[in-house]
C-alpha cells in the first residue's frame, strides 16, 4: 500500500497539461515529459489523462507493458486496433479494458467527424508478465452508481487484473450519492462534468441535504469539486457527494 497521505486534493486547474495540434490532454498525475514526486499516483491509481482528440487523429501504433488500462469514453467515437487482433469502435458510454502484461501493441484514433472526449486510466497490475488481454463493452449510466470495473467480469462490467472497482454516475441536480466502498480501501473522485458538494462527516449523509454552506470542513478536504477536480482519500472519510446546481457526471474508484 501507498505511503503518501491518504487524503489528496487534485484541482482541475492544477493539473499538468499538453498539447498538439490535435490533442489537448490534462493529467491529473505525472505523465510523459510532466515529473512531480508529489503526483506519481495515488496507491496503485497511476494515470488519469482526460484527452481531446481532434477528427482524423489520434495515438498511432504504440506499446504498453505491465499495466492495466482503461478508458472511458465521455464523448464522440475511437477506433482500436491491437496486436491481439482486437479491432473494435468505441462509442461515448463504451468502457474498454486492456491488461498490457508481457506486452501489447495498439492505435487510438478518432474515426468521427467531431473531437471525442475520453478519460484513460491507468493502474498497476496484480502481477508482472501477465497475458496480455482486451475487452470493451458498452454500459448505460443513469442517476445511480454503475459498475463499470469489478474484481469478476460479469454482465454489466468488465474487469482487469487487479481486483478494484470502478463506478460512473450521472446524478441529477440536488441528488445525493452515498459512496458504496468498503472498509479498509481507498477511493478516488473524479468529476467529468458539473460539481459536487462532500459532506466530510462521519454520518448518515444520505439522511440529510448537503450544500457547500452545510458541509463540515475537515482539513484538507474541499466542500466543493468541479469539473476535471479530482480527490482521494481512504474509504469512511467521506460519506456522501451531491450534484448541485445542475446535472453532474462522475467516476469513483474503490482501490485495493
Amino acid at each position: 500500500m501507498a505511503t503518501e497521505p491518504l487524503l489528496r486534493h487534485r484541482p482541475a486547474a492544477e493539473r499538468f497539461l499538453s498539447r498538439r495540434d490535435w490533442l489537448e490532454s490534462w493529467h491529473s498525475f505525472s505523465f510523459g515529459g510532466h515529473d512531480d514526486p508529489a503526483w506519481r499516483g495515488f496507491g496503485p491509481l497511476r494515470v488519469i489523462n482526460d484527452d481531446r482528440i481532434a477528427p482524423g487523429r489520434g495515438f498511432d501504433v504504440h506499446p504498453h507493458r505491465d499495466m492495466d488500462i482503461i478508458t472511458v469514453l465521455v464523448e464522440g467515437q475511437l477506433e482500436h486496433q491491437d496486436s491481439l487482433g482486437s479491432r473494435g469502435l468505441l462509442q461515448a458510454g463504451d468502457v474498454q479494458c486492456m491488461t498490457a502484461g508481457t506486452g501489447i501493441h495498439h492505435s487510438e484514433i478518432n474515426s468521427g467527424e467531431r473531437p471525442c472526449r475520453l478519460l484513460q486510466i491507468w493502474l498497476e497490475p496484480a502481477a508482472l508478465n501477465l497475458p496480455p488481454a482486451y475487452d470493451q463493452r458498452s454500459i448505460s449510466v443513469g442517476p445511480s452508481w454503475t459498475p463499470l470495473i469489478e474484481p469478476q467480469p460479469r454482465e454489466r462490467a468488465l474487469a482487469v487484473s487487479r481486483p478494484i472497482r470502478v463506478w460512473r454516475a450521472r446524478p441529477g441536480a440536488g441528488q445525493i450519492l452515498p459512496l458504496p466502498l468498503t472498509v479498509p480501501s481507498l477511493g478516488w473522485i473524479q468529476v467529468i462534468e458539473g460539481q459536487l458538494a462532500l459532506d466530510g462527516q462521519q454520518s448518515d449523509a444520505a439522511s440529510v441535504l448537503i450544500t457547500p454552506e452545510a458541509a463540515i470542513p475537515r482539513p484538507g478536504l474541499p466542500t466543493i469539486l468541479g469539473q476535471g477536480d479530482g480527490l482521494g482519500f481512504a474509504a469512511g472519510d467521506l460519506q456522501a457527494v451531491q450534484a448541485i446546481d445542475r446535472p453532474a457526471d462522475l467516476l469513483l474508484f474503490q482501490l485495493a
